[in-house]
């Protein structure tokens, strides 16, 4: 019990050592690859922030940590991301194999039943997302959209205005 609350001050020094060599690198890494490091605009941004994150973690909570090792599989990891997309924006066909369609999920007050279920979504998942963007009447909804990354967006407004066309490309209504 003693070793699960109490710890050597080597240990200490240990993951203060390997924390500071880690996110230094880290650093470096993201400085070479880009702003879209952390964007998660695509699931595979969402999942290599997660893969680097379990890196971090497995790296600063080792007793034998190899931080020439880890700093290799984040530069692995940000290199496949920034490969995927490229092959994103230079092949169509690529495009349309490796990623998802957003998914209308609601078109102005009407409710996307097929859509929602589809996606493992319920009415009160819907609901809950329009409470949290300040919905006050479902008039005011001009779509509702699951993005590619799992994120539900709002476009709502005066009920005047019309959702610019644009907004919309590439957005699956089935």
């Amino acid at each position: 019990m003693k070793d699960w609350i109490a710890t050597e001050g080597q240990a200490i020094l240990n993951v203060f050592i390997s924390t500071v060599l880690i996110f230094s690198i880290l650093i470096l890494w993201v400085r070479v690859s880009g702003l879209r490091s952390f964007a998660k605009i695509s699931s595979i941004d969402f999942a290599s922030t997660i893969a680097i994150g379990s890196v971090l973690a497995s790296t600063v909570l080792s007793a034998d940590p190899s931080i020439i090792k880890s700093g290799m599989a984040i530069g692995f990891i940000l290199g496949f991301q920034t490969l995927f997309s490229k092959l994103t924006l230079k092949f169509n066909w690529f495009n349309t194999l490796a990623s998802n369609s957003p998914m209308l999920l609601m078109d102005k007050e009407n409710i996307l039943y097929d859509n929602l279920y589809s996606n493992n979504l319920s009415e009160e998942d819907l609901y809950a997302k329009l409470r949290e963007v300040n919905v006050l009447q479902l008039s005011e909804i001009k779509a509702v959209i699951l993005e590619t990354t799992g994120d539900i967006t709002v476009l709502h407004g005066s009920v005047e205005k019309e959702i610019d066309v644009l907004l919309l490309k590439g957005v699956r209504s089935k």
